[in-house]
């Protein structure tokens, strides 16, 4: 029994440290996502943020394909580590209950 908690225990500091990590990483990732507005038929791109209870939209104007690409990169990233970040959590919830012998399927 001793060999199952301990490698129960190593697996809740593993998980434990991939939670910080992607932590760490969403927050080195620029906040806001690209939005699109289309006047007279030309396209304008403004960067959106929240900041207190508002949604900040700051004018970018015409931007090159490149740069879109690299705003699609990092929403694709965020979304990723938003998922595997919340898998984690749970993960972490389930074997702190498991270690305390409460465990329920």
């Amino acid at each position: 029994m001793k060999v199952i908690k301990s490698v129960l225990e190593e697996e809740l500091r593993n998980s434990i440290r991939m939670k910080e990590e992607y932590e760490k990483a969403l927050e080195k990732l620029p906040r806001g996502s690209l939005s699109k507005k289309v006047i007279k038929g030309h396209a304008y791109y403004y960067l959106s943020e929240r900041s207190g209870g508002k949604v900040i939209s700051r004018y970018l104007g015409k931007i090159s394909d490149r740069e879109k690409n690299k705003f699609e990169e990092i929403r694709r990233l965020k979304k990723e580590y938003r998922k595997n970040l919340s898998i984690v959590k749970k993960q972490i919830a389930y074997l702190r209950r498991v270690l305390r012998g409460q465990e329920s399927v």
